[in-house]
C-alpha cells in the first residue's frame, strides 16, 4: 500500500488555484484547497499534509503570514511560496522565513512540478 502524498495549496485566485490543483493531481497527488492563509491553517489541522504550495498575496492572510504559524502547526513542513509580484527581496524574505523555495507565477509545468517533487522529498511528514 503506497502512501497518499498530500499537497495543501492557498491561493486566491480560483482559476489558477484549479489549474495548479489538476496539475498536481495529474501527478497522482491529493490537493487540498484554500482561498487564504487562514484556510489553509485549518485544514493543516484537520487533514496530514506532508508539502504546501502558498501565495504570496492573498486578502485576509498571505503566504508569508501563514508560513510561520504553519511551521508552528508543523515544524518541517516543505512550503514552497509563489507570487506573481516576486522579487528578490521578497524570495529572501521567503526564505529567511522559512519557505522551502520560491516561484514566480506564472509558473512553468515541468518547474512547478520538480519543486513539489523535491519538496515531498525532503518532507519528515511521509517517513
Amino acid at each position: 500500500m503506497s502512501i497518499i502524498r498530500r499537497i495543501l495549496l492557498a491561493d486566491d485566485d480560483l482559476s489558477m488555484r484549479s489549474g495548479v490543483a489538476d496539475l498536481l493531481e495529474g501527478i497522482g497527488l491529493e490537493v487540498l484547497q484554500a482561498g487564504d492563509g487562514l484556510e489553509a491553517l485549518e485544514l493543516a489541522k484537520s487533514f496530514r499534509v506532508h508539502a504546501a504550495l502558498l501565495d504570496m498575496q492573498m486578502p485576509t492572510c498571505g503566504g508569508l503570514e501563514a508560513l510561520p504559524l504553519l511551521h508552528q502547526q508543523l515544524a518541517g513542513l516543505p512550503c514552497i511560496v509563489y507570487s506573481g509580484n516576486l522579487s528578490i527581496a521578497t524570495a529572501n524574505m521567503a526564505m529567511e522565513i522559512g519557505a522551502f523555495s520560491t516561484l514566480k507565477k506564472p509558473v512553468e509545468p515541468e518547474l512547478l512540478r520538480s519543486e513539489i517533487l523535491r519538496a515531498l522529498a525532503s518532507s519528515p511528514f511521509l517517513n
